[in-house]
């Protein structure tokens, strides 16, 4: 539904400081309920994937992937489109680390109800921890990434890193590369091998 994409691009102006009237329109027209905040875009590339793999199309369900460019805006967007904003119902993905900034955020937003699902470290180290690392060498190099990873592998840097610490660093190392992997990790788990945090977010709406 490309409606859902112009109205998530609304709330990241306003979120932004622009103006609301385009987003509170577009939220009044079409029928969103649900905003899944989420740190960066690459959270959502792997939710959006998860919920193709499963053949569910979220936007028109009426729920809104939203990445919010770092989990400090979590308050901002909760602000928004949470109870004192819009009044959609919210949930996403948090980091163990960031669990009491998230509920911080929430609180002031008046949006603490709200169920948010923690991942150990991020996504990424829940997606590599549940596909294992032999699987995710093989994918990059599948995706044509191998040459890169053992360059990235071999720099003073990673030496007394795990091999799992390695893998998920190396997939912050390049734009798009993040993003990028998000959806290929996803692709390639069993449906038994769903990451928890992950599993109870999409089995949330």
């Amino acid at each position: 539904m490309a409606d859902m994409g112009v109205f998530r691009d609304a709330v990241s102006v306003w979120a932004a400081g622009g103006p609301g009237d385009p987003a509170r329109e577009l939220a009044a027209r079409l029928p969103v309920r649900t905003a899944v905040l989420l740190e960066g875009p690459s959270d959502a590339a792997a939710v959006s994937a998860l919920a193709a793999s499963r053949g569910r199309d979220l936007a028109a369900e009426g729920i809104c992937v939203l990445p919010m460019g770092g989990a400090m805006g979590v308050g901002r967007f909760a602000r928004l489109l949470g109870p004192p904003g819009l009044g959609l119902r919210l949930t996403g993905l948090c980091d163990e680390a960031e669990v009491r900034y998230y509920a911080r955020g929430l609180e002031r937003a008046s949006a603490a109800q709200q169920e948010f699902f923690v991942c150990a470290a991020d996504l990424e180290d829940e997606l590599i921890r549940a596909l294992g690392v032999t699987q995710v060498e093989q994918l990059v190099r599948a995706e044509g990434d191998l040459r890169a990873l053992q360059t990235f592998m071999g720099q003073p840097a990673q030496r007394g890193r795990t091999l799992q610490q390695q893998l998920r660093r190396f997939l912050g190392t390049k734009k798009g590369r993040k993003i990028h992997y998000g959806r290929v990790l996803v692709e390639a788990l069993e449906p038994d091998r769903v990451p928890a945090p992950l599993h109870g977010l999409l089995a949330s709406f």
